[in-house]
């Protein structure tokens, strides 16, 4: 796995709409299309939501043909939890 950029993780997650896309993630991997259908959102302004995701590295897009299908990566989110949790004696 690559640093984890706990920063970066913090802001993404900082969000309720980006939260809300995570929660929509745990159950395993879902389509763009999917995703937007849960949120009163322009398709413009969810893909800029889903580009600060995949800049922390929480998700990973993948392409086939016209769909994109994300998924979560927990490994990053679990990285700076134990990391918080280290920082202060939890």
């Amino acid at each position: 796995m690559t640093a984890v950029d706990t920063d970066a993780v913090l802001r993404a997650i900082a969000h309720p709409v980006r939260r809300g896309v995570l929660l929509a993630l745990r159950d395993g991997p879902r389509t763009a299309g999917d995703l937007a259908s849960r949120f009163d959102l322009a398709a413009s302004t969810l893909s800029g939501h889903f580009s600060v995701l995949r800049h922390a590295g929480l998700i990973e897009g993948t392409r086939k043909g016209p769909t994109i299908s994300y998924a979560i990566d927990e490994a990053v989110l679990a990285a700076v939890l134990e990391s918080l949790s280290d920082d202060f004696g939890l």
